[in-house]
């Protein structure tokens, strides 16, 4: 794929993330553009992989085409028109809090619902292996308990969406109907919905205050609300795909494995930021390295 070179003075910046910057075309309402901050070849197969997911009919921004000012990389998507994240709704709206966090849950539900073609998509204990191997902050012991645990877990041909924070779930409203949709979606891949589940209770449960605010909109209060909502509704639900789980399922024996899997997200978190996370940590040293 050949990028396009793009005027960035035609487009109006609207936000910024830890890999990159959003904006809008400033005449054609229709077109809104990721630029990545660095890392071109994330661009190349985020882009490679928001096709695939919106070809599966998974509710996401439809995807256009590769994208450079001459020195970044970016992708350009169908522009939706009002989108919200559910974080940000949260954090303008609290008193709303469980009703977006019992939407949330529906489109997560239906998502790890969807059975995937393997042979297309990469499985998530492999990626669970490679930030583990990558990793310098474990002891080669810590290393092979949670290489055992991620061995042991379920395997699963399952949609997954990989950073599945409620900042990556996104709505538009009209006419006072909310459509979702998933976005950020360069992380897909296939295997036990666990493993996507526990980022949405590390968001919700395991942040400093000060982080929740930052990226999250909300105080951790509400986070905390955010979760015990989305838990109900998930876990609760006949359409649940976890064993054991469904109506009347008991929701504190849920959490203590959800927990668990928050606490393995650290692979994914110290893979980003190349740093060692003693909050998250401490959730493995309480449970998997005890």
């Amino acid at each position: 794929m050949e990028p396009t070179l793009i005027d960035l003075n035609d487009y109006i910046r609207t936000g910024e993330g830890a890999n990159g910057a959003s904006y809008n075309h400033k005449t054609d309402p229709t077109i809104m553009m990721k630029l990545y901050l660095r890392n071109f070849d994330s661009a190349r197969m985020e882009l490679e992989m928001a096709k695939k997911v919106y070809q599966l009919g998974i509710p996401s921004p439809e995807p256009g085409d590769l994208v450079t000012d001459g020195e970044r990389l970016g992708i350009r998507f169908r522009r939706l028109d009002g989108k919200k994240s559910y974080s940000r709704a949260c954090g303008d709206d609290p008193e709303h809090t469980e009703v977006y966090a019992r939407e949330f849950a529906q489109l997560c539900l239906k998502l790890h619902n969807i059975h995937v073609d393997t042979t297309q998509f990469e499985d998530v204990k492999q990626r669970q292996y490679k930030w583990l191997g990558d990793n310098p902050f474990f002891t080669d012991d810590e290393k092979d308990k949670l290489r055992a645990f991620i061995a042991a877990a379920p395997d699963a041909d399952t949609a997954i969406h990989g950073d599945l924070q409620f900042s990556n779930g996104i709505f538009v409203e009209k006419d006072g109907v909310r459509t979702p949709y998933f976005i950020d979606l360069g992380d897909f891949c296939y295997g036990y919905p666990m493993f996507d589940l526990g980022m949405v209770y590390l968001c919700c449960m395991l942040n400093d205050e000060s982080w929740t605010m930052e990226q999250y909109h909300m105080s951790n209060a509400t986070a905390a609300r955010f979760w015990r909502a989305f838990d109900d509704e998930y876990f609760h639900s006949p359409d649940c795909p976890i064993e054991n789980c469904g109506p009347g399922a008991d929701l504190a024996e849920i959490d203590k494995t959800v927990r668990i899997y928050a606490g393995l997200k650290t692979l994914l978190v110290e893979s980003c930021t190349h740093c060692p996370m003693p909050q998250f940590r401490v959730v493995l040293k309480e449970t998997i390295l005890k």
